[in-house]
């Protein structure tokens, strides 16, 4: 019997990072009808680099454009679809609102509800197993 194998799907998260008193605080986003997650998407063909699909992903899911640099972070094996993601630090110098809404086009259009979660916290929110862990990963890469 041959086994199928599924085709590698190579996910690009930007990671937005702001710090607040003593501790560090990450870019989440509820989604309207998949709960809590982190920007990211997949490669594209027409990507010229993680970065520069990093930046995209941001741009088309936050509203953000003005990142003054952006740091590869490293990949990660997700264990989920046979995912492959790599993670973009991407920083932006103008200070961001506690929360905001943007809606994207992604899907059909949605609007997403941004926040930031304190790196380390316990989260208060609900999420998929793919991005609890995809958070878990986040805050390993960021210590």
């Amino acid at each position: 019997m041959e086994e199928r194998v599924r085709k590698r799907e190579v996910k690009v998260c930007p990671i937005v990072l702001r710090k607040s008193g003593n501790y560090r605080e990450l870019l989440l986003f509820e989604h309207p009808l998949a709960d809590v997650q982190l920007v990211k998407g997949t490669l594209e063909q027409l990507d010229i680099s993680i970065e520069s699909a990093a930046l995209r992903e941001l741009e088309e899911e936050s509203g953000l454009s003005r990142v003054s640099s952006t740091h590869y972070l490293g990949s990660w094996e997700s264990g989920f679809r046979n995912h492959l993601w790599h993670f973009v630090l991407c920083k932006i110098d103008q200070e961001l609102p506690d929360n905001w809404s943007f809606f994207t086009q992604d899907d059909g259009g949605h609007e997403f509800n941004f926040f930031w979660y304190k790196v380390g916290s316990e989260p208060d929110f609900k999420c998929h197993k793919v991005f609890s862990d995809t958070i878990k990963q986040v805050e390993i890469l960021c210590i």
